[in-house]
Parts: structure tokens; C-alpha cells; sequence
């Protein structure tokens, strides 16, 4: 009896803990979600303080978020718009601040988007103000578009234009004895490439860099426009005899090739604001309208939507997922709820490289099957809408992209790693026996048989040719035509639209008007975005996430731009290869489409080692 009662003892004293810590998790997480609720709005400089990427649709926050890990934050798109258009009429802002010294990008694409709002603001007569150290491509083409370019003395504007390196890593697989084994149709689908070669081909290279070529102009003209006067041919041709001229001193090239107004260090930069928008209190030098606060006060969805935004962003893949991953299950369960909810017509935002083949005919099908209840459904690509991108927009009745958007990689292939090299090298051996040609196969131990081999390249083969079709039927072109655009070649959104793969150019709010043309939608048109449910654990990782207005101090350094964020870069490669070495089988993807979207966050250890052992499944 006495080992009994001790027992229940310890049972009621692990319900009571359990207890206590539900009663202070529900007490913490009330009293952050209410210390985090927005505090009226009066009048001020709304803030856009953007400490990190600019996305379509900004992933859920992280465990380590909480815990204290440096994270870059994501903004949504649509929000930024949305509160850059409302501030134009609002006379509780005074004027607006871009302080882009943390902003780490979003793709030119997006940022075509963002410097409209920013020139919309700008022609309304209110001052938008830009403020950073050093400039990036991304930040300068926003800043470019604002009333004032501010610049540290000790920073630079760095215009490094599109390119740069990929990783190969068939050395590294052959000195571990690991067999990737590729399937693969499109003399350009080159995302199998960094398997089989140790550097590019000159097919990949020959498209990648005209597409480089490409977004480089595209670039410069959108600068001009903003700052016709501006030199900025100097700093693309030789930013070093513009430096020199200047005596080495990069801020005064800046300022002499009228890339910026005014030098002037953070101080200054924060008393004008105040001059602008009134002086503030001793914990800020002016009057500030949070970009939080001010985001939760935009209502940017009606309570009688017409028109349904749908976001396809990020990978592809099978089943469910959360915001920033495409899961074709939840997206499937988006559209059908549109069309329960009666809405008149879809808007497809794509934002995507591919994924899984199965999961984009998935969001395929249910677009059709949306169609078929008399509702249109237009497209609007934003940086990518490539391969398995493209695939899930062929429903559309009309396509827009940017002509920077890329798109196209009409292509599919296949990765299936084998480890009999890895075997040999440590003495081991694989054996066995086979009621038929398929048994145990794909071996990932000797390697797929030449029967399995066939199998899946027949496979390939077969969903290309239908890729083919699906684009023929949808582009109203011979599966010929379709063929010689295809071949996993990637296309700018200009090329694109000049041979057929796209309609028009233009935007969201192209696509939404255009969406309400079709349907026949008055002026009074409600819009509704559909995005993922949030579970418990999001509200919960939300609230103690800390204050999504403070950003993580920036760089001095001026030259940390062009640098980056090394560890972001080296995560995004390895989670490339862990992505299609692990992935389905069959992938519509375009790999070196992702150099064009914004940094992924590190969800790895973000040390080498933590990155290493991701990718080795350790």
C-alpha cells in the first residue's frame, strides 16, 4: 500500500506541475498578446523600418525566434502595399521613412511593386524619406523611387547586378561514394546539373546569362525612371573611377553621381523626420506610426469578397503546409473555399520555382474544377513562376507577369541517390534476390537496375509530353511550338510575353482588375486573401516572438550588402540539394530560379556544422 500511495502521490504531483505550467503559459501568453496590442494611431512619419525580406507570404515563426536566434523577418507583400497606399490619404501621415539599413531584398519583381507604391505616395504630395548605409540593388531600387536619398557618410551605394555562383557538388559525391542518379527531359533543365557536373553547362550558362543580361536592364530602366538624372551607368560600368574621382570616398561618388540627396549620419536623419512629423519622446527623437500598428489598423478585405487572392508561394509540394510552402492540399482546400464562400472570380498569385508533379496538378485540377463553376481565374507571377511554377498556371483565362519575372523551365527530371560507392569504399556489401525485374527497386544500396531505369526515364518522358500539352491546350500553340519554348529553358517575363507563354505585364492590381473585367464585378468589388489556418502553436510562437517593429542592429560596414548574409547563402544551397535528393521523384523545378527570390531563413543550426549535418540527415 505504501508503494501505491506513493505512486498516486507523484501522479497528483505531476498533474499539479502540469497544472501550474498550462496556468502560466495561458498567463504569459495573455499578457504578451495584450503588451503587443497595437496602441492607437495618432499622428506621425510612418515607419517602414524593414529589417529583412519582403516576401508573398511570410513563413510562421520559429521556435528560435523565441528562443533569441538572429532571424531575418518577412514582411508580405500585399501589406507593405497596402499600407504605403492607405498612408497616401491618411492625415494622420505626415510623411514616411524607408529606413532600409537591415533590408535584405524581395526580387525585382517585388520591388517593382514596392517603388509604384513608394512613387504613388511620393505623387501625392507627401515626402517619403530613404535612409540606409549601404544601398543593394533591392533597397536602392525602392529608395529610388522615394522624394530624398539619404546615405551615411561611412556608406556606399553597391549595385552588383544579378549573377553569381552556384554550388556542384559532384566531387564532393564521388569522393563519398554516393551515385545520383538522373532522369531527365530539356537540353536546358539544368537544376540536375550540380549533381553531375562540377560546373555549369554551356546551355544552363548561355540562357542564365541572358537572363542575367536581362534583369540587369530591366533594373537600370526602373532606376532611370525614378531618377532620370542619375548616373547610374557610371557605378554599373566602373564603380571604382567613380570612387576614385571622388577622392575614395564612396558616399561623396554617391552624392556626385546623384544617386543620393544627402549625406548625413542616423541623428540627422531622425531629426528631420521630426521636423516633418513632430517631435517625439524621450524614447523616440520623433512622432512614430509603427509599421505593426499601422498594417493592423489597414483593412485590406471586404466582408462581401468578390474576388479571392489565392498565393502559391514558395515550393511545391504534396499534402498540407503552412504559409511561404506551397502544399497542394491546402491550397486545393483554399480554392474549394472560395468557391464555397461564392466568390465571382480567382486571383492565382504565383510566386514559386516548382516542386512535386503530382502536387502541382493537384492546385491544377482544382483550379479547373473552379472553372468549370463558371469562375475565372487570372494569373499575376511574381518573381518566379517557373516549372512546376508554370504548370499550376495554365488554367488561367489571362496571365500577367513583370518583365523581370522569370518563368517558363518548361521541363521535368528526376534524382534518386545511390550509396554503392559509399558501400565499397567501407568494405560493405549488398546482396539479395528478386521474385520479379522490380523487386527492391530503385536499389539505393547497388544502384536501380537498367529495368527500373527505363521505368522511370519512360516515366519522365511521359509527363513532359503531357507538360507539353497542358501548355498547348492553355496557350492555344501545336505541342511543336510548345516544345521548342520549352526544354526546361527559362524565360524573362518580356521574352515570355513575346512568345506566347504570357499575356500581359502588370501586377496584382492588374490581375484583380482584370479578374473583375472578366466576371463582370462593379467598382464595389470586395477582395479576400485565403491563406493557411494558424494552429494554436503559430499564435502562440507569434506572441512571444518579440515586437516585429524592432529590427536586429545593422552593419556599420557598407559593404556588409554586397556580402550578405554568408549562412543564408550557404543554407539555401544545401537545402537545395537536400530538397531534390530527398524529394519526389518526378519535380517540375527550376533550381537556379531561386537565386531570384528572397534569402531563406537559416531553419537549420546556422553554424557549417548544423548545415552539414542537415543535409547529411544526422
Amino acid at each position: 500500500m505504501k508503494f501505491v500511495r506513493a505512486v498516486w502521490k507523484l501522479l497528483v504531483g505531476i498533474k499539479d506541475a502540469l497544472v501550474l505550467v498550462f496556468m502560466l503559459l495561458f498567463f504569459g501568453v495573455l499578457y504578451v498578446g495584450l503588451s503587443n496590442r497595437p496602441a492607437p494611431i495618432s499622428d506621425g512619419v510612418l515607419d517602414l523600418k524593414l529589417s529583412g525580406n519582403i516576401v508573398e507570404q511570410p513563413e510562421r515563426a520559429q521556435w528560435a525566434d523565441v528562443a533569441g536566434t538572429p532571424q531575418i523577418r518577412d514582411y508580405a507583400l500585399h501589406d507593405v502595399i497596402a499600407a504605403l497606399d492607405k498612408s497616401r490619404d491618411d492625415a494622420r501621415v505626415k510623411a514616411v521613412a524607408l529606413d532600409l539599413d537591415s533590408f535584405t531584398g524581395g526580387g525585382q519583381s517585388a520591388m517593382i511593386d514596392v517603388a509604384e507604391a513608394v512613387r504613388r505616395v511620393r505623387a501625392s504630395g507627401k515626402p517619403v524619406i530613404a535612409y540606409a548605409t549601404g544601398y543593394s540593388d533591392d533597397s536602392y531600387q525602392v529608395a529610388a523611387a522615394a522624394s530624398e536619398i539619404w546615405l551615411n557618410p561611412l556608406g556606399a551605394v553597391l549595385v552588383a547586378g544579378p549573377g553569381g555562383s552556384n554550388l556542384y557538388f559532384k566531387g564532393l559525391l564521388d569522393k563519398l561514394g554516393v551515385t545520383a542518379n538522373v532522369y531527365r527531359v530539356g537540353t536546358y533543365k539544368s537544376a540536375v546539373e550540380p549533381f553531375i557536373r562540377n560546373d555549369m553547362s554551356p546551355e544552363a550558362k548561355e540562357n542564365y546569362q541572358a537572363l542575367a543580361d536581362v534583369e540587369l536592364s530591366n533594373w537600370r530602366d526602373a532606376v532611370i525612371r525614378s531618377r532620370p538624372k542619375a548616373k547610374i551607368d557610371l557605378f554599373l560600368k566602373d564603380m571604382n573611377a567613380a570612387v576614385a574621382a571622388a577622392g575614395g570616398d564612396t558616399a561623396k561618388a554617391a552624392l556626385d553621381a546623384g544617386l543620393v540627396d544627402k549625406i548625413a549620419d542616423r541623428m540627422e536623419f531622425e531629426a528631420h523626420l521630426a521636423k516633418l512629423g513632430g517631435e517625439g519622446d524621450k524614447d523616440a527623437p520623433f512622432k512614430r506610426i509603427k509599421y505593426s500598428a499601422y498594417v493592423a489598423d489597414t483593412d485590406q478585405e471586404a466582408s462581401d469578397a468578390q474576388i479571392g487572392v489565392i498565393t502559391v508561394a514558395g515550393m511545391i509540394i504534396d499534402g498540407k503546409a503552412g504559409p511561404g510552402t506551397a502544399g497542394s492540399e491546402t491550397i486545393a482546400k483554399q480554392i474549394a473555399a472560395a468557391v464555397d464562400d461564392g466568390v465571382k472570380a480567382i486571383v492565382l498569385r504565383v510566386d514559386s520555382p516548382g516542386g512535386s508533379v503530382t502536387a502541382s496538378e493537384r492546385i491544377r485540377q482544382s483550379l479547373i474544377a473552379a472553372k468549370a463553376k463558371k469562375i475565372p481565374v487570372v494569373v499575376s507571377m511574381g518573381n518566379v513562376a517557373a516549372s512546376g511554377g508554370y504548370w499550376v498556371a495554365t488554367p488561367a483565362d489571362f496571365i500577367y507577369a513583370e518583365p523581370s519575372t522569370i518563368t517558363g523551365s518548361i521541363g521535368v527530371f528526376g534524382v534518386i541517390p545511390s550509396f554503392q560507392g559509399m558501400l565499397q569504399k567501407i568494405g560493405v556489401g549488398a546482396d539479395g534476390v528478386k521474385s520479379t525485374p522490380l523487386s527492391g527497386e530503385p536499389d539505393i544500396l547497388k544502384g536501380p537496375s537498367p529495368e527500373v531505369s527505363q521505368l522511370i526515364q519512360t516515366s519522365i518522358e511521359s509527363t513532359y509530353r503531357r507538360f507539353l500539352t497542358i501548355v498547348a491546350q492553355s496557350r492555344h500553340m501545336s505541342v511543336a511550338d510548345v516544345d521548342a519554348l520549352a526544354q526546361g529553358r527559362v524565360w524573362d517575363g518580356g521574352t515570355a510575353r513575346q512568345n506566347g507563354l504570357v499575356d500581359g505585364f502588370g501586377g496584382m492590381s492588374e490581375a484583380i482588375n482584370k479578374a473583375a473585367d472578366i466576371a463582370k464585378i462593379g467598382k464595389n468589388r470586395g477582395i479576400r486573401y485565403y491563406l493557411p489556418p494558424r494552429s494554436f502553436e503559430d499564435e502562440l510562437l507569434s506572441a512571444f516572438s518579440g515586437n516585429p517593429d524592432e529590427r536586429e542592429d545593422a552593419s556599420e560596414d557598407a559593404f556588409a550588402v554586397l556580402a550578405g548574409r554568408p549562412e543564408q547563402q550557404l543554407a539555401a544551397a544545401l537545402g537545395e540539394l537536400q530538397a531534390i535528393m530527398s524529394g519526389p521523384t518526378i519535380q517540375a523545378r527550376c533550381m537556379e530560379c531561386a537565386a531570384a527570390l528572397p534569402a531563406p531563413r537559416v531553419k537549420q543550426d546556422p553554424g557549417f556544422a548544423g548545415l552539414v549535418r542537415a543535409w547529411l540527415g544526422l
